[in-house]
């Protein structure tokens, strides 16, 4: 089954337009009403709904040192460009499963 994205609410909508202009299906934490709550809340509700993270924010990144369960994390740090982002996700997209991504971590 094709990977779904979660974005953390310091995602630029541009990543989230070139993603959904390649097909791939992205919420985003406005969308999921999901605006000022705890990053631990947004790992939860990405797990939940069987969403990888994309995020920014390198304390997702403990999360995972922690050994806290999640459906998939991929981090880029805030000086990757727009365009690094989306290629990068894509890639992701084409050739890993939701399986492989499950308590995994991609950098960009």
């Amino acid at each position: 089954m094709a990977i779904k994205f979660y974005t953390d609410e310091h995602v630029s909508p541009a990543v989230v337009n070139g993603l959904r202009q390649r097909g791939i299906d992205v919420l985003t934490a406005k969308e999921a009403g999901m605006l000022g709550m705890p990053d631990e809340k947004h790992l939860e509700l990405a797990s939940t709904q069987g969403r990888v993270i994309f995020t920014q924010d390198s304390d997702f990144l403990r999360f995972h040192s922690k050994g806290i369960n999640h459906h998939g994390i991929v981090y880029a740090h805030q000086r990757t460009s727009i365009s690094q982002i989306i290629q990068g996700l894509t890639l992701i997209y084409q050739i890993l499963t939701e399986e492989e991504m499950n308590n995994q971590i991609e950098f960009l």
